[in-house]
């Protein structure tokens, strides 16, 4: 058994948690994480309002007597939804471990923290990840530019971005980008992590509410098959190179530039939801890590942990055969 500050924290075997992912995050895959002994995480806002994010802790609840946690991110919305209700609900519910990410996320930091709960808080920059330190956070999820989603401006890699966590950070913190298997989470434990942090490695499992075509699409892909878009924007997010992130870079190119509303119809959430409804990866955009190039087959979250959980610890243990003792003279 592998344990960590991350492990010991959360009341997990295996130090690894499923990321918030938006339409993914629902009651089957966390549930199924969690049962496989590490961190699932529901979405808040795949739901609509905060009374369906309180039917579904509630459905999770019933598929898995492990810990669980709730992810809110807060975006620039035009209409924001109401995070401080999906909050109150989520503490209502009993439930004690949070994920945070997005601009600005101190009042719920605040409130998560008055209430007792643990809160794990993402962030793509040291400098950002020490102002969350400061702000009472317990856990630092630090994504690289290997990250499926915003890896933020800056295009630092997890090599380095993880060593620098260790040189600044005072508590624990998880990596995020990059990782499929064993090798990676032992890589990231030597790297000073406490554990990992996964989320397109579990789009593609046997119980992701994803469609079949898209979990044998991202199979069938390699790290050559992401993009960038809106980096014309100052809000860089890496997707799944399709026909039509093909079209939103190519806008963004043009002589002059791009607003986004030039893009707007494409970029739609709507669009992305129903691609991993219909099964057609090129009916919108959707994301994507860099890890698609390590993903080779579509398991069960028990596997999936338990392999990877036997990978780690079997390179952990051939790493210290290296080490050879000095005789003494």
């Amino acid at each position: 058994m592998i344990r960590t500050a991350l492990t010991e924290l959360l009341g997990i075997r295996v130090p690894v948690v499923q990321g918030g992912m938006q339409w993914v995050g629902k009651p089957p895959l966390p549930a199924a994480v969690s049962n496989a002994g590490g961190l699932g995480v529901i979405t808040a806002l795949t739901q609509p309002n905060p009374e369906a994010l309180r039917t579904v802790i509630r459905e999770t609840r019933a598929a898995t007597d492990k810990p669980f946690g709730v992810n809110i991110t807060i975006l620039p919305s035009i209409n924001p939804p109401d995070y401080e209700g999906f909050a109150r609900v989520a503490v209502e519910e009993g439930v004690k471990i949070f994920e945070t990410a997005g601009n600005s996320p101190g009042k719920l930091i605040e409130f998560f923290k008055s209430r007792g709960c643990i809160v794990i808080h993402k962030c793509t920059t040291i400098r950002h990840a020490k102002s969350a330190e400061r702000l009472g956070v317990d856990v630092l999820s630090i994504d690289g530019f290997e990250c499926a989603g915003h890896p933020g401006e800056e295009d630092i890699g997890g090599l380095v971005l993880l060593a620098r966590a260790a040189q600044e950070l005072k508590i624990p913190y998880i990596a995020s980008g990059g990782i499929a298997d064993g090798r990676g989470l032992a890589a990231c434990l030597a790297l000073g992590a406490a554990g990992v942090n996964m989320g397109t490695r579990f789009m593609c499992t046997v119980e992701s509410p994803i469609h079949q075509k898209i979990k044998e699409k991202i199979v069938a892909s390699t790290e050559y098959d992401t993009t960038h878009i809106f980096r014309t924007l100052n809000n860089t997010s890496r997707v799944f190179k399709n026909e039509v992130s093909k079209q939103v870079v190519a806008i963004e190119r043009r002589p002059g530039g791009a607003k986004f509303e030039d893009v707007r119809d494409l970029v739609s959430g709507a669009r992305g939801k129903i691609v991993f409804e219909n099964g057609d990866p090129d009916y919108g955009i959707w994301t994507a890590g860099l890890v698609l190039g390590l993903i080779k087959d579509i398991p069960t979250c028990e596997e999936l942990l338990s392999r990877m959980e036997r990978e780690a610890e079997e390179i952990i243990g051939g790493m210290a055969k290296l080490v050879k003792v000095k005789a003494k003279l």
